[in-house]
């Protein structure tokens, strides 16, 4: 079998934790990444944490035995044993159900193996008067006269894909004691002078399929007993033994090799005798059946010994007893060995076993020993029943395989988190379905998912970069690769947004959030714990969108807000002179440790945090807006906001019906007096918390997102003064099916321009924007991958980013847009001259770009540093 591999580098996936915070509204936290809650315990040597009792068997604290989570087992988990040596003795004693079984499961991936050894005198798996359970994947060792693994008195249990050597005279696996519906299958059986796997007396309904034996196979006193897809290769011993009273055996689509292998070829026996290749008692014949076997007449020994007479000639045993009318006898070409801790044996080109075997035989699957499809050989004749083209034995032989990565992408019509890693299996010949073996992981877990499925669906935890890695197996990981060719690769997901009503989480001057109410010092910080919003823990929360107001600073400076546990960045969030009040939205990324901000200044100042919203994996999508005005106190009769009053947006000609927020970029101009303004949700009481701060003569805009009821929003003037106000709507959020399907994905923050040292604007002279005059930009992320298109990043949609103008000569605007539309009439940012100025804004993106004009008579500088950016909905 050759394979040709397509591989795609990738790079890691983060997230967090958290507890208890704010009581505000809230979604649902997100699905877990790999599966349902309580569904599968861990087991791991390597990451069990200490003391041994603190394991739950999630993946942070796995289980440190097998026995441990074997012993804790419901109906319907799955105890996934990760790689690594195992040296106990693991009893069985929790039954699933028909429908919930209990599996446990031995992951060998590229990480390693899984094996198990039996104590001394012991065997390594027990399972007695158990039900509905399967047994996968080790590799075990047995010691002393033991048998590694029995099943007893036991119904509905499955043993399957087990590798097991045993000390000389001791038999693999035993099935006893009454057990009725038992399959053994896909195993590979190391064993001398006893038999790799025998059924014993009682035993009902057993099926043994698609095994290699080096060594025999033992039925006794087991009616019904399915013998089917077997591959045994003996040295000169007996390969099946029936005895006993065992009828209604069916013995189909085996290959036996009794012959002697000391030699290049095999050879005649020693003591032919000893080398039947298939033997049934007297007492077993009836309803007993043997039929597309293929057996090695080289051995010299009996082709079948049934009931009381031995039959060395195929036509003979046909004419005396009716079966094998699609025997074979003639050398069935096997390959040497291949693997080491998990053998196997494969047919050569010009095997008789191929594409000849009974598929409708009881035990025959559309897989075999390695997982891997049955597949129709072009240059054989189909001679067997049902698809006509499965191979006799273990092993299937297959053409040449071709595995196309189609990486890892968003689900079409799932979640925002869900995400899909594909590849795609071209087989050089016909098959039954698509098989193989298939390990994902996403980078920076600590465990593979193996499964049989070149699809994995999964539901990540946190927005921004996914990446899966993913290999695939052509021998079910019985060979651990060395260098490997990893497929899979990374996806961007995008965040939901949770509107609140606006809640005050810090303030300085009171002690709100701080713990104290003494300012914040010279380059000094104050931390904000935010564990949780309305039960939802930090680590289902992306990001947060607070309204961060500097009051009473001492000194010229800025304010960063960033994550906690992250490294301060150079970007500034609030920009202030000395004694100026000074507000800006803030959208920053939450860890568990909450979030900073920095005093970056040489006097003191108070600080001020209003939640206004969060992004996770439950909320609502966003739908971006060419800015429009939607409100200008100066046109029309209404007249400047009176003292202390409030009016009524009605934006409901402009959002859908089901939009649960708007994007505002509100602006004071004109004041009579200082004071603050108030943006909320119509029909609601007028918050603590402020959206934008002014003194009088002054002109500030400051963006608001806010959430509004029946379309509308409230704007309050809490001063004593009169002053005009203008928004902007600049987007909306709601339902996908309104059109609000983008999401948001925090990636920042981060400087990605500035005209002072020319940081962004590669093809552009360092200085100052000139009068009247723009410069276009890249987000960041386009920054650091400008095929951003291809699948390993998702291209923003909008960008979120502060704006910052300083050193302008000027009075003028700052107005933001995408760089392939016309520029609008709304503005972002107003200046006077000298003054540094800055505000929030979510500039739609064209062409991979955004422009910022400068709309003044001189020049100023300008900066921006992104949080993050919006993007469309999977396609």
């Amino acid at each position: 079998m050759r394979r040709r591999l397509w591989s795609l580098v990738v790079v890691p996936l983060v997230g967090g934790v958290g507890l208890v915070g704010p009581t505000t509204p809230a979604g649902a936290a997100p699905a877990a990444a790999q599966a349902a809650a309580g569904s599968e315990l861990y087991v791991s040597r390597t990451y069990c944490p200490y003391p041994a009792s603190s394991a739950d068997g999630t993946t942070d604290r796995p289980y440190c035995t097998i026995s441990a989570a074997a012993a804790v087992a419901q109906p319907g988990q799955t105890v996934l044993v990760q790689s690594g040596d195992y040296g106990e003795s693991v009893s069985i004693t929790r039954s699933g159900t028909s429908d919930a079984p209990i599996t446990v499961r031995a992951v060998n991936s590229p990480d390693g193996l899984v094996r198990l050894t039996a104590p001394a005198g012991g065997s390594a798996i027990t399972l007695n008067g158990v039900h509905d359970v399967t047994i996968e994947g080790f590799s075990v060792r047995g010691s002393g006269l033991a048998e590694p693994v029995l099943v007893d008195a036991s119904s509905r249990v499955t043993v399957d894909k087990l590798t097991v050597r045993t000390p000389s005279g001791v038999t693999g696996v035993r099935v006893t004691g009454a057990s009725d519906d038992v399959t053994v299958s896909r195993g590979w059986f190391g064993t001398t002078g006893a038999p790799g796997v025998a059924i014993g007396a009682g035993v009902t309904g057993a099926v043994v399929t698609s095994n290699q034996f080096r060594g025999g196979l033992a039925v006794t006193d087991a009616p019904g007993t399915a013998i089917t897809g077997n591959t045994l290769v003996t040295n000169c011993a007996l390969a099946i033994s029936v005895t006993g009273t065992s009828p209604g055996v069916a013995i189909r689509n085996n290959i036996v090799q009794a012959a002697e292998l000391s030699g290049a070829t095999p050879a005649a026996c020693p003591d032919p005798t000893a080398a039947t290749a298939i033997a049934l008692s007297v007492a077993s014949v009836p309803q007993s059946v043997a039929d597309h076997n293929l057996i090695d007449p080289a051995s010299g020994g009996a082709l079948y010994a049934w009931g009381d007479t031995t039959h060395t000639d195929l036509a003979a045993f046909r004419s005396a007893t009716g079966q094998g009318a699609h025997d074979i006898a003639a050398d069935p070409k096997l390959t040497a060995q291949k693997g080491a801790e998990r053998p196997w044996i494969e047919l050569t080109p010009n095997s008789p076993a191929i594409d000849s075997a009974d598929a409708t035989a009881t035990g025959s699957d559309a897989t075999d020993l390695l997982g891997n499809s049955r597949t129709d050989d072009p240059a054989v004749a189909n001679t067997g029943t049902g698809s006509g083209y499965r191979d006799r034995g273990a092993v299937e032989r297959a053409g040449i395989i071709e595995t196309i990565n189609n990486g890892t992408r968003r689900k079409v019509g799932g979640g925002p988190f869900d995400v899909v890693t594909s590849v795609e299996r071209r087989h050089q010949w016909p098959v039954e379905t698509v098989g193989g073996t298939y390990a994902y992981r996403n980078v920076g877990d600590r465990f593979f998912r193996v499964t049989g499925s070149p699809s994995y669906e999964q539901t990540v935890r946190r927005a921004g970069n996914a990446c899966v890695q993913m290999l695939t197996s052509y021998d079910s990981y019985r060979v651990i690769p060395g260098s490997v060719s990893w497929l899979g690769g990374c996806v961007v997901v995008g965040a939901l947004y949770n509107p609140v009503t606006p809640t005050r989480l810090l303030d300085t001057r009171s002690g709100i959030g701080a713990g104290t109410s003494v300012p914040v010092g010279p380059n000094a910080e104050v931390l904000l714990p935010v564990p949780s919003i309305g039960g939802v823990p930090a680590a289902n929360i992306d990001a947060v969108v607070l309204n961060v107001t500097a009051t009473q600073p001492t000194t010229a400076g800025f304010l960063t807000v960033y994550p906690a546990g992250t490294t301060s960045p150079s970007t500034s969030s609030v920009n202030y002179v000395a004694n100026e009040t000074v507000p800006n939205l803030v959208t920053v990324p939450l860890t568990s440790e909450g979030i900073r901000f920095r005093n970056n200044s040489s006097g003191t100042v108070h600080v001020i945090a209003d939640l206004q919203g969060w992004y996770g994996a439950s909320g609502s999508g966003f739908k971006p807006l060419t800015p429009v005005r939607v409100a200008d106190s100066r046109e029309g009769t209404g007249g400047p906001y009176l003292p202390d009053t409030s009016r009524q947006l009605d934006l409901s000609s402009k959002v859908p019906a089901d939009a649960t927020a708007v994007i505002l970029n509100v602006t004071a101009t004109a004041p009579a007096t200082a004071g603050v303004l108030k943006v909320y949700p119509g029909s609601s009481l007028v918050p603590v918390a402020s959206n934008l701060n002014f003194v009088a003569g002054q002109t500030i805009p400051n963006l608001v997102m806010v959430p509004v009821v029946n379309g509308k929003v409230n704007i309050y003037n809490q001063s004593s003064g009169t002053v005009h106000v203008l928004a902007d709507l600049a987007g909306y959020f709601g339902s996908a099916s309104s059109g609000a399907d983008q999401t948001y994905v925090p990636y920042g923050p981060r400087r990605v321009v500035d005209t002072r040292d020319g940081t962004g604007l590669p093809s552009r002279p360092v200085g100052p924007v000139a009068s009247n005059s723009l410069i276009g930009f890249k987000p960041a992320n386009i920054q650091a991958n400008p095929y951003c298109a291809s699948g390993a990043m998702e291209c923003p949609t909008a960008v979120v980013a502060n704006l910052t103008v300083t050193g302008p000569t000027k009075a003028g605007l700052l107005i933001g847009y995408p760089s392939d539309l016309p520029r609008p009439t709304a503005s972002n940012v107003n200046f006077v001259a000298g003054e540094t100025a800055s505000n929030m804004a979510v500039l739609g993106v064209g062409l991979g770009a955004a422009s910022l004009y400068n709309a003044s008579s001189g020049s100023t500088d300008v900066i921006v540093d992104q949080a993050g950016y919006f993007i469309a909905a999977a396609s």
